[in-house]
Formats: C-alpha cells, structure tokens, sequence
C-alpha cells in the first residue's frame, strides 16, 4: 500500500511539473502579475484624476460619499458619522453605491485601455493581404457572341 500511495505521488508531480513545464502557464502567471500592476496604476488614475474632475464638473460632489447606512452606528463610534471609510472600518453595514461607481469608471477604463492594446496587437501581427492571382483571362463578348454565331452557323 505504501509502494501504491509513493507511486500515485511520482505520478502526479510528474504531471505538475509538465503542467508547469507549459508556456502558457509562464505566460498566464506574467499577465496575472502585470494587470495587478496595472489595475493599481487605473485605480490611482480614477481615484486621483477622474474622479476628482468629475467632482469639480458636477460642483464638488464626491462619489465616495454616497450611500446608504442600513444600520445603526455603534454607541463606541468615534469617527464621522458621515464618513463612509469611517463607518466602513466600524463594521457598520452600508451599501457604497459612491464606491460602486468609482469602481464602475476603472472598469471602463480598463477594457477600454485593453480593448486599445488588443486592436494595436491585431494590427502589428496582421498578415499582409497578398494580392489574389488574377483569374485566368477568358474570352471577351465579342468573342464569345462569334462562337455563339459560328456555332448556329454550323447547325443550320
């Protein structure tokens, strides 16, 4: 039963390091790494650009601010009533619609900056389209209206 159980461990550590062995593990492991990165840098560009210009468009309104408390705050509560980061960090229970939309605005951000990459990668790697062979030359009308005259010539 030990030699069974040894044997079955061989073999599936086998299988990993062939599932790892892969290129598109290497490659989903360097995406997964560079769109966290990326997400940061988005995530700082909204919160810190957009959003805040959105706020000065709409006559300083703050996104971060809306949303609904659904249920009381605590008797220990020392922060701003008013605050949703404060409220949140007291376990208050809250729907941040505020948050939702500043997170509504990264993802738009994000596919649309993907949807860009993605076009100019289709566009680099874009085969070169090869001019058609010329299809072969057949007769013109005038020569197809002769045979057509020769043949009922022929027959009557």
């Amino acid at each position: 039963m030990v030699n069974d159980i040894k044997g079955e461990a061989v073999s599936i550590l086998g299988e990993f390091k062939t599932f790892i062995a892969r290129g598109n593990v290497l490659d989903l492991a360097v995406g997964v790494i560079i769109g966290g990165a990326f997400g940061k840098i988005v995530t700082s560009l909204t919160e810190s650009v957009i959003m805040p210009v959105v706020g000065w468009i709409t006559g300083g309104v703050d996104f971060t601010r809306f949303f609904v408390r659904l249920g009381p705050v605590p008797a220990d509560f020392k922060g701003d009533p008013l605050a949703y980061a404060d409220l949140k960090a007291a376990g208050v229970p809250m729907i941040g619609y505020g948050d939702f939309i500043t997170q509504g605005v990264n993802f738009v951000i994000v596919a649309f900056i993907i949807f860009l990459i993605v076009k100019a990668v289709n566009r680099m790697t874009e085969k070169p389209v090869e001019d058609a062979p010329a299809a072969p030359a057949g007769p013109t009308e005038v020569e197809l209206l002769a045979e057509i005259r020769d043949a009922l010539k022929a027959k009557g």
